[in-house]
């Protein structure tokens, strides 16, 4: 069993080319440092990629890491800060980017086929998750409506229902997230302490404990914990 991550980012046609750049890079480099955290001893831990600048699709090998690549994946995007739009039609769909960042969908099951040289992803897992996002698009409805954009898919009808709530429950936290709650969450999942985020961040080690309690920080910890412990 191995997890695929897809994902979509939210209004991605309101942001300029520059912010589309600007966004493909900073995952890319949020890849490189997953890469570095799961591939160990020449086994591949996690792998990832950006299709058309707004398509994301994730290879992890171990299932129970996936919510926590999930989230770094979301958290990373919603912390991003757009400058307003430059009219209202165009703020609108800015602020559905800023809300939700992106949809995710995590797919658990077997994998046929992972060859990362050539990219070719086949199997269970991946039509299990990108059918959920292809679900989710809108681009053919005249109104946008996104009630959740975090979901989980397995056949286990048990453990698609345990991932279920889980994500539920996060999905409302994160998407209340401001952007630098998001960023203090981002690092917090990467494992930083909280002295070394405040460097990074540049604010006093005080502040960024305010924004993890009022973000939900140590609900999500549990939840990530409970996660981990599910047998695949």
């Amino acid at each position: 069993m191995n997890a695929i991550i897809s994902g979509d980012v939210v209004a991605s046609t309101a942001l300029s080319e520059q912010e589309l750049q600007q966004l493909a890079e900073g995952v890319n480099e949020l890849f490189v440092t997953l890469s570095q955290k799961y591939n160990q001893n020449d086994m591949v831990g996690f792998w990832g990629r950006l299709i058309k600048g707004d398509y994301i699709e994730c290879y992890v090998n171990d299932p129970r890491d996936s919510l926590r690549v999930a989230l770094l994946v979301k958290t990373y995007i919603k912390k991003i800060i757009l400058e307003k739009g430059s009219n209202a039609e165009l703020q609108k769909k800015r602020e559905l980017f800023k809300k939700y960042g992106a949809r995710i969908a995590i797919g658990i099951g077997s994998m046929r086929t992972v060859d990362i040289e050539r990219g070719i992803l086949d199997g269970e897992a991946i039509y299990l998750s990108g059918r959920k996002i292809d679900d989710q698009k809108s681009s053919n409805k005249e109104k946008v409506v996104i009630k959740n954009t975090l979901f989980f898919e397995v056949a286990d009808e048990k453990l698609k229902g345990q991932g279920a709530v889980l994500l539920e429950l996060l999905d409302v936290l994160l998407n209340n997230a401001t952007a630098r709650q998001c960023q203090v969450l981002h690092f917090k999942m990467l494992g930083l302490s909280e002295l070394e985020i405040s460097d990074q961040l540049g604010i006093k080690q005080a502040s960024v404990n305010q924004h993890s309690t009022a973000v939900g920080w140590n609900a999500i910890e549990h939840a990530l914990h409970y996660f981990e412990q599910l047998v695949f």
